[in-house]
């Protein structure tokens, strides 16, 4: 459920930022519309289109394929958005191999009970995934003469402000949209969800992938999305979005003195540091014309 953090209306007044009405779930803040979508999980005949979309009959247990975060900066149209249809189409394209597990024997009869299924695809649904982004189209005339613009990332030195989390101001909105979920056949958990949280200084999100194989694997991969307001109006949006990704298998934690039951590694955020960074960097996003690029 989104959350206000307790924030007054006065705060929200004195920070320039609105609700969003009629039942919808966000804010609109100095140039940015925030909003999220929670939807139930997909049906059956839902799941058949996306069969066809991604060309695969493998899904998690639990897809909320219409839920969604997307993130719209007026002057520019820039949009940044985060789904579950395009975070399996990276998960497709990926293509891990499937985890060695000892339960994998009994997982053969997860999905259909009366006929055996091999597991020859990467059934955790790890995905590379890290968001999305386009330029409205109703918008893009302000991005260049011609009426079309470039997004991309490049890489930079610039680190994300994580210290302004910690601060002491008021949290404007908040929320979690989880995209999807998967418990392994009681075996474990892959999860993947979206949080943002608004402050008046700021907009902070962390799209997380989360897997936990029990007695196997753990698999984290986060992707930090970080934007400090400016007051310069004719300014476009400094976006910083930093990707880490941190493995570690059950017997390498154990070989260092963690412990091994399942029950030790329920909560992402109190084994983080345990686990090693297999890759991490900083990207800045960048908006150009056609003929700047």
């Amino acid at each position: 459920m989104a959350e206000w953090g307790g924030a007054e209306e006065s705060d929200l007044k004195a920070a320039g930022a609105e609700k969003l009405l009629e039942g919808r779930c966000g804010i609109r803040m100095k140039g940015w519309l925030i909003e999220s979508y929670k939807r139930p999980i997909l049906n059956s005949s839902a799941l058949r289109e996306w069969e066809e979309k991604l060309g695969t009959s493998h899904f998690p247990e639990m897809v909320f394929g219409e839920s969604s975060l997307f993130l719209i900066h007026f002057k520019t149209g820039v949009k940044l958005h985060f789904n579950a249809l395009d975070a399996l189409r990276g998960w497709k394209q990926e293509s891990l191999p499937p985890v060695e597990v000892p339960a994998a024997a009994k997982w053969k009869f997860r999905s259909k009970p009366t006929e055996q299924v091999i597991l020859d695809y990467d059934y955790t649904f790890t995905t590379p995934y890290c968001g999305s982004e386009t330029i409205e189209p109703s918008r893009e005339k302000r991005i260049s003469d011609d009426g079309c613009g470039n997004l991309h990332w490049g890489d930079t030195d610039e680190r994300l402000d994580l210290a302004v989390l910690s601060s002491k101001e008021p949290i404007l909105f908040y929320d979690e949209v989880v995209l999807y979920e998967d418990e392994l056949a009681d075996n474990g958990v892959s999860l993947l969800t979206v949080k943002v949280r608004v402050m008046p200084s700021c907009w902070f999100l962390l799209l997380r992938y989360w897997l936990r194989v029990d007695g196997v694997l753990m698999r984290l991969r986060d992707t930090r999305v970080y934007c400090a307001f400016d007051s310069n109006d004719n300014a476009g949006p400094t976006v910083l979005r930093e990707n880490c990704w941190r493995e570690a298998t059950i017997q390498s934690l154990r070989a260092k003195g963690y412990p091994s039951d399942p029950a030790a590694y329920g909560d992402p955020n109190l084994i983080i540091q345990r686990l090693p960074v297999v890759m991490q960097k900083t990207q800045r996003l960048k908006i150009s014309s056609l003929a700047d690029s």
